[in-house]
């Protein structure tokens, strides 16, 4: 199957696009992992989005296609892909669409994962890192240390990110439904959208996102 994820920050997509992908056997592209690869390989791509990013400017679309489409060109992505952080805005979807056209392909479901504004704030503003290890991450809702401010596994100090400030994160937020929402219109119009709710336990949601990709799959 080839999938594209969409849904807010917060809505878990990292987390469900490693699940589902291993359960479909096909690679997940992310664009995180696209421009880190690219950019540590030295790539000529990886080159030029570099010169952006150092200079604070945001990376052109031309350039993240190009990226996207070297890796979707590779073997393993022969019998299906499923791209998270891509596309991000219209254009993007546009382009991606005249892509896979050139190649004769077509994408078979973009899975939205619908998440409530507030439960999306809850979720990243009540995160908490440890300054010690930051793979030690606590929330003061669904995972509070036992001792307020203190890492339960090496008694480090507990901190907020800056980006998960709720000012931040309604900043996001912002971008997220200007910039990439409309592309959920986008591919409505094309019969492609199938939306689950992302709230509740990860293989919850897992399991509602491979039925309904199942059933996507069938009625094609």
């Amino acid at each position: 199957m080839r999938i594209v994820l969409v849904g807010p920050p917060g809505a878990g997509k990292g987390t469900q696009a490693a699940f589902l992908a291993q359960n479909l056997s096909i690679p997940h592209i992310s664009t995180g992992d696209l421009f880190r690869a690219n950019i540590s390989r030295q790539t000529d791509l990886g080159k030029l989005a570099k010169s952006y990013m150092d200079a604070g400017n945001l990376v052109p679309d031309e350039v993240t296609i190009g990226m996207a489409k070297d890796r979707m060109e590779q073997p393993d992505a022969e019998n299906g892909f499923l791209l998270d952080g891509f596309p991000r805005n219209v254009s993007q979807a546009e382009s991606l669409d005249e892509m896979l056209q050139h190649e004769g392909m077509k994408l078979d479901a973009v899975l939205d994962l619908e998440v409530p504004e507030e439960e999306v704030v809850k979720r990243i503003a009540g995160r908490r890192i440890c300054r010690n290890d930051s793979a030690h991450v606590f929330h003061v809702s669904y995972k509070a240390p036992k001792q307020d401010g203190v890492c339960d596994a090496c008694g480090g100090e507990l901190y907020q990110r800056d980006d998960d400030s709720e000012e931040t994160v309604r900043k996001r937020l912002e971008v997220y439904h200007t910039q990439t929402e409309p592309i959920i219109d986008y591919y409505k119009a094309q019969g492609l959208v199938v939306t689950i709710s992302a709230l509740g336990k990860v293989e919850d949601v897992t399991g509602r996102a491979m039925e309904a990709l199942q059933h996507e799959g069938d009625a094609a």
